[in-house]
């Protein structure tokens, strides 16, 4: 077992449990006061580990921000993939598109504060795994439409709109209303994928 390291796939019964745990309980914390205010101390206490514990399991309060994000986006990431449509298959690429967007911008009161916290690191904050994940799956989608001549290039712009900070930014600084964030993302949308002929 030494030469295991401490992937997902082989860490041990146990310390699944334990990592699980973690994640619930700094879950706990940020619902109740915020990202700002979660500490690997109080995580520690909440968790019932030694703080050292928490460290060897995220390494940083940036990789437990980013861990805690892919951990809570895991129901959006199987409704994009797999779930009923708009949001999942069965529908053409520029619906899913335009409902990604409202999806996404609809949990930005339970995401928002997560994603911006794990973006903390610019060095990874674009190679983070739910990123990657969605940016290739807009990427694919922009793709099926015939439409758009960079389809990657394109990703990263539709990404870039709903970024968490700017989100949170123009909710609550700018006063902007969630309404006029989604005509935003439609219009984002339709100028990039525009329907074939127009």
């Amino acid at each position: 077992m030494g030469g295991r390291g401490p992937s997902q796939a082989g860490i041990r019964v146990d310390a699944a449990r334990n990592h699980h745990r973690l994640l619930e309980a700094a879950l706990e914390l940020v619902a109740a006061g915020g990202a700002d205010a979660l500490t690997m101390d109080d995580l520690a206490e909440r968790a019932h580990v030694g703080k050292g514990t928490v460290f060897r399991r995220f390494g940083s309060r940036a990789g437990l921000m980013q861990a805690l994000l892919d951990h809570a986006e895991q129901g959006f990431r199987t409704a994009y993939l797999f779930g009923p449509p708009p949001l999942g298959p069965g529908v053409p690429p520029r619906d899913r598109l335009l409902a990604f967007g409202r999806a996404r911008l609809a949990s930005l009161a339970v995401t928002g504060e997560l994603a911006r916290a794990a973006d903390v690191d610019p060095r990874t904050r674009y190679q983070h795994p739910s990123r990657s994940l969605a940016r290739r799956h807009l990427a694919g989608l922009l793709r099926l439409t015939g439409t758009v001549p960079d389809p990657e290039l394109a990703a990263y712009q539709l990404m870039a709109f709903l970024d968490a900070g700017l989100l949170l930014h123009l909710r609550g600084e700018e006063g902007m209303s969630l309404s006029r964030l989604e005509t935003g993302w439609e219009e984002l949308v339709g100028a990039l994928a525009r329907p074939a002929g127009s």
